[in-house]
């Protein structure tokens, strides 16, 4: 064994010696740190990241780029929620191109007067989201503002459900237009009946679209006001609830002349 070790005592004659000092490695924060090849400011903000986020899970370096994924994420889910009112889009163009004159017959029993009454609410909503929105990345934000344009936009949006499904749903299925409302369609062109069942589907998916996104809107406007989102750390999630409302908004401006306007 003293064989062995002689090499090493000749290699280190001194950290061989009884007492004296020992050989040192590189802690794993040095190892880190030298590793990534990183200065000693880089080392310490990894430091205060791993200090503000104990355990690790953490993936983004920064808010600026956390702020970035999260817009994207956004982005990502508008996209997917505007892919399932396409298909319904493309189903009423072909309906129209194959059926024109069921289309024709059937879109003459909506209620233009109505529609274009809800669009305008939804206009001006959108024109209130847009006030609040602009209210919370404000150099000084308004609390109270962005508060009351988003209640009163949530406010107009179920102004909208209440003329959609209290008032036009109500004068369609007494005219024998909605399914299970008389014993047959009252249209006999064909393409008519499919043209409505179209019409229903989407302004019935739009509909239930309004009512989360006035839950959404009511629910950030209790939340700026009571101050459990603070401005203006918190605009982005703001926001990111006036994007969806234009969204649905949107898509009811593509749906009232596709499905109002047809001649």
């Amino acid at each position: 064994m003293d064989d062995d070790l002689a090499p090493a005592r000749a290699q280190f004659p001194r950290a061989a010696r009884v007492g004296g000092p020992g050989l040192s490695l590189p802690g794993r924060g040095d190892r880190g740190a030298a590793g990534a090849g990183g200065s000693p400011a880089q080392a310490g903000a990894r430091g205060m990241k791993r200090a503000a986020d104990p355990s690790g899970l953490d993936p983004f370096e920064d808010a600026a780029t956390r702020l970035k994924a999260q817009r994207m994420g956004m982005w990502l889910f508008l996209a997917s929620e505007a892919m399932i009112f396409a298909g319904l889009f493309v189903s009423i163009a072909v309906v129209r191109v194959v059926w024109p004159d069921g289309a024709v017959e059937a879109s003459a029993r909506l209620d233009k007067g109505i529609g274009t009454a809800n669009t305008a609410i939804l206009l001006t909503s959108s024109l209130l989201v847009a006030i609040g929105s602009a209210a919370a990345k404000a150099q000084t934000p308004r609390k109270g503002l962005v508060a009351a344009a988003f209640a009163g936009a949530a406010g107009l949006g179920l102004a909208f459900l209440a003329i959609k499904t209290g008032i036009e749903y109500r004068h369609e299925f007494h005219a024998g237009l909605i399914p299970g409302a008389g014993p047959a369609f009252p249209i006999d062109t064909p393409g008519a009946e499919l043209f409505f069942n179209l019409y229903l589907a989407a302004t019935g998916l739009h509909a239930i679209h309004v009512a989360i996104g006035a839950a959404v809107l009511a629910g950030a406007a209790l939340a700026v006001w009571r101050g459990w989102l603070k401005l203006p750390a918190n605009a982005p999630e703001v926001e990111f609830c006036g994007l969806y409302w234009h969204l649905v908004d949107v898509i009811w401006i593509f749906l009232f002349p596709v499905l109002y306007l047809v001649n």
